[in-house]
């Protein structure tokens, strides 16, 4: 499952470099519809269509990211559930310079429909800084 495990954290860099690079299609094709998250928000079910319009007319845009600790399981051939840290800095749609840098730690549950990928639920937990 090595391998495997790999594409699975490949796929989740991926998606996060698509919300930074504001494209909505790259995100949408990762995604099985509908889709599950949880975050401070809230919890929410959503469409393609959701996401979209999230992604292109919410308040926030991710401006950079890392991520870390990145463990994955298999609980069966066609699922698999990965959790990771991630440093995310958010700025104000429109802006370009300030923002907020939040650590967090997320899971993020994938499933394999006709031999591809697809993210169905994703979960974020503000994380505690720790310091060194």
């Amino acid at each position: 499952m090595l391998n495997a495990s790999q594409t699975i954290k490949d796929l989740e860099q991926k998606f996060w470099q698509s919300i930074v690079d504001q494209d909505a299609d790259t995100a949408i094709g990762l995604l099985t519809e509908p889709a599950l998250m949880v975050s401070s928000h809230g919890a929410m079910k959503f469409s393609h269509e959701d996401y979209r319009r999230m992604a292109t007319q919410g308040p926030m845009v991710l401006k950079s990211f890392e991520l870390s600790d990145m463990q994955v399981v298999f609980p069966n051939d066609t699922t698999a559930v990965l959790t990771y840290h991630a440093r995310q800095t958010m700025v104000e749609r429109g802006k370009t310079h300030g923002g907020t840098t939040q650590d967090v730690n997320d899971t993020s549950t994938w499933v394999q429909t006709d031999g591809e990928w697809k993210c169905a639920a994703h979960t974020e937990t503000p994380a505690q800084r720790v310091s060194h």
